[in-house]
Parts: C-alpha cells; sequence; structure tokens
C-alpha cells in the first residue's frame, strides 16, 4: 500500500444494502490500518467526505490512519456541498489539484 493513494467516493464499500456497505468499509479501513504499509494517502470525495465526521464508524480509524501518517484529505466542494466542514474529525480540507498531483505520482486504487 506504500506507493498507492486511496479514493474514497463513498460513506459504504460496495453497492447494495447502506448497512453492510458501511460495515464493509468499517473493516477495510480497520486492516489498512493495521498493516505495517500504510497508504501515501486517502483523498475523499463526494460521499466519502462523510466517513471523515461523526456520522460515521469509520472516523475514528481515518483519525488513527492519519495520525500514523497518512494524509487524509476532503475534496472541498464535496465537503461545502455537504454542508461539513465543522464536522470534520479528521483530515484536511484540500482540492482536485492536490489529488491530481497524488495521481501523478502514486496508484490510485478507488473506493466506491
Amino acid at each position: 500500500m506504500k506507493n498507492k493513494v486511496i479514493l474514497l467516493t463513498a460513506d459504504t464499500f460496495g453497492k447494495g444494502e447502506t448497512e453492510l456497505g458501511e460495515m464493509v468499509l468499517e473493516t477495510f479501513v480497520t486492516l489498512l490500518k493495521q498493516r505495517d504499509e500504510k497508504p501515501a494517502a486517502i483523498f475523499c470525495m463526494n460521499r466519502g467526505v462523510l466517513t471523515l465526521t461523526a456520522r460515521s464508524l469509520v472516523s475514528v480509524h481515518m483519525k488513527e490512519l492519519e495520525a500514523a501518517g497518512v494524509r487524509v484529505l476532503a475534496c472541498k466542494t464535496c465537503v461545502d456541498y455537504y454542508g461539513v466542514a465543522d464536522e470534520l474529525l479528521a483530515g484536511e480540507i484540500s482540492g482536485m489539484p492536490v489529488f491530481l498531483e497524488l495521481a501523478d505520482e502514486y496508484e490510485v486504487i478507488t473506493i466506491s
């Protein structure tokens, strides 16, 4: 995972039942934070920014990944759209130019 960037575009993992998707995403992020090699960054966009708020069980894990040195970024347009700037528990507000720079440098894995 060291040379990867995760693009998180949803607050669930996969399509189907929302509750199941939330549980699967929490499992994914929990296992990700337990790995020795962590991704270079996690860029959250669209509903993915909601994983950085108290609305999501994933937020505590995202905060721990950030503390472990993973850049956790939230799309400013998406944060503004959902009105969650004051609710972010992890991550920094960023923009598409930063994501494009990351995509030039690292392989991108999309979680939706």
